[in-house]
């Protein structure tokens, strides 16, 4: 697995963001697509375990956060970016998301949680704003940012 192959995987979930407002719908809609118990879920984090092993992905930081971007905003992604976070028992750095958020919440451990969630897809609309936790163990996120925006402030 490398970037390319590791892009035309995510190109269900690209293309049904794309064009689509992020919001509580959007959600949804993954959701019913893509579902947490799906082929494609399970196949995008054994790709995640996979790249993260040859060193290409969460390849910055250390202990119990690992994090990095792994795919800029283009054309073939709709202009979205994906990030990947490794978060074990955390509470990482606020920040804001002048275009939205849209994740895919992978728990490594049983029980825990992102931002309250458990396994599957969560959206923050446009303008909002957290500090990302996870409890309760190890998970694995992959979130999408249009325009590849993020402010982080703090």
């Amino acid at each position: 697995m490398d970037v390319a192959e590791f892009t035309t995987l995510l190109k269900p979930v690209t293309d049904a963001v794309a064009g689509q407002p992020v919001d509580k719908a959007l959600e949804d809609r993954l959701t019913a697509a893509i579902a947490p118990d799906s082929e494609t879920f399970a196949e995008i984090e054994a790709a995640c375990h996979a790249a993260i092993e040859a060193g290409w992905m969460c390849a910055e930081g250390e202990g119990t956060r690992r994090f990095g971007r792994v795919i800029e905003p283009s054309a073939e992604t709709h202009d979205l970016s994906v990030d990947v976070v490794d978060m074990t028992d955390l509470h990482g750095g606020h920040h804001a998301h002048p275009t939205g958020e849209v994740l895919m919440i992978m728990p490594q451990d049983d029980g825990a949680q992102f931002d309250r969630h458990g396994r599957g897809w969560l959206v923050y609309e446009p303008g909002t704003a957290h500090r990302p936790t996870v409890r309760g163990g190890r998970a694995l996120v992959l979130y999408l940012l249009p325009d590849g925006r993020i402010n982080l402030t703090g």
